[in-house]
């Protein structure tokens, strides 16, 4: 496997306008964007050819990224006129891959956050002889998902919706948003209309015979499809319970960016990023955060489990916990934000103006 397409959907909007004017996979995370950490781990795993395929601000990517060879990789884009699904995005890429027929394309979501071994999940597909492999995940509660029920060789038996009773439960597993394809069943998905893999291709597939193999791996894997998520993913990065090549700099604790001015006694813990020309002044805390570039952490705040625009300010004293704070935005000093709070960007809240806590 040598080619890979890496699907940029529109969940991806979900932090606008919080964080900037563009989408999510480009907001720092760990340092560097987060489709970074995706493309880094597909060259790791020996593809060297990703397409990219995207449904909204697809000029953003492309000034980034270029060709792809700052990351080893030839990169190229294509970008839906009108919203396809899942598998009509993969078709409309289908005219950009070199594969031969009867070879395999790796094709993964660029909103999941993954530890998938991806040669293994090669290996399954070509040692079972299976037409389309997938990543399966287990999670302890799966009615928000769709299940996704194998045999006891690992072959996938059925696709079904998101169960709605104890009964409808029949299995933990879950699609991760990790696929290999043979590049041959890609040409047989409809082209020009919107095409769920879910809901049409994989359940026809299955229909006509086909051998879908499921690998489950279930070492690291989120969801970025909320800023707390994408929050905890950035810090699981930094201490390196999500795995990636692309981190720039040693994992731990902290992950403290060129040009950060961090006073000795702040304390940052729990995974948190400190973004270039950001300032911690004394006294701060931040856990498990990341601060973004040109951002200042005021003497005595307390920061946890929240995302700090570019720009902004927090001030002395303030808490956050588990807040999103926009780029620009001012939080005056001895605020308290709590609970998924969101500031705007640009915003300003003057000092001692918001408390979450009770007066006892």
């Amino acid at each position: 496997m040598t080619e890979a397409i890496l699907l940029v959907g529109g969940k991806g909007t979900r932090l606008r306008p919080l964080t900037m004017n563009t989408p999510k996979p480009m907001v720092p995370a760990a340092g560097v964007p987060f489709l970074t950490h995706q493309l880094a781990r597909a060259r790791a795993a020996g593809v060297d050819h990703v397409v990219m395929a995207t449904s909204y601000l697809a000029e953003v990517f492309e000034p980034y990224f270029g060709d792809g060879s700052d990351l080893g990789l030839h990169l190229e884009y294509v970008t839906e006129v009108e919203p396809l699904g899942t598998g009509g995005a993969i078709r409309n890429v289908a005219s950009r891959l070199r594969s031969a027929p009867d070879e395999p394309v790796l094709i993964f979501n660029g909103d999941i956050l993954t530890g998938l071994d991806i040669e293994a999940l090669v290996d399954t597909h070509r040692t079972t002889g299976a037409d389309v492999s997938l990543h399966l995940t287990r999670v302890e509660d799966p009615r928000a998902f769709g299940l996704v029920p194998t045999d006891a060789t690992g072959r996938v038996t059925a696709f079904l919706e998101k169960p709605q009773t104890p009964e409808e439960i029949v299995t933990d597993q879950i699609n991760a948003g990790a696929y290999v394809f043979n590049r041959s069943v890609i040409d047989t998905i409809p082209e020009g209309r919107p095409v769920s893999v879910e809901r049409e291709t994989f359940p026809g597939l299955l229909a006509d015979g086909a051998h879908l193999q499921g690998m489950v791996d279930s070492t690291y894997w989120l969801d970025l499809g909320t800023p707390q998520a994408f929050v905890r993913g950035s810090a699981d990065l930094v201490l390196g319970r999500a795995p990636s090549p692309a981190v720039p700099g040693r994992c731990g604790d902290r992950l403290v960016l060129d040009g950060a001015d961090v006073a000795p006694d702040a304390k940052l813990s729990g995974g948190t990023v400190i973004g270039a020309g950001a300032r911690v002044e004394p006294g701060a805390r931040v856990d498990g955060s990341a601060v973004l570039d040109g951002a200042v952490v005021e003497a005595g705040a307390d920061v946890r489990d929240s995302l700090i625009g570019a720009g902004a300010r927090i001030g002395a004293r303030t808490v956050l916990d588990g807040a999103v704070i926009g780029d620009g935005a001012v939080v005056g000093a001895d605020n308290e934000l709590r609970g998924g709070a969101r500031i705007w960007c640009g915003a300003r809240i003057p000092d001692a103006a918001i408390r979450f806590s009770s007066d006892q």
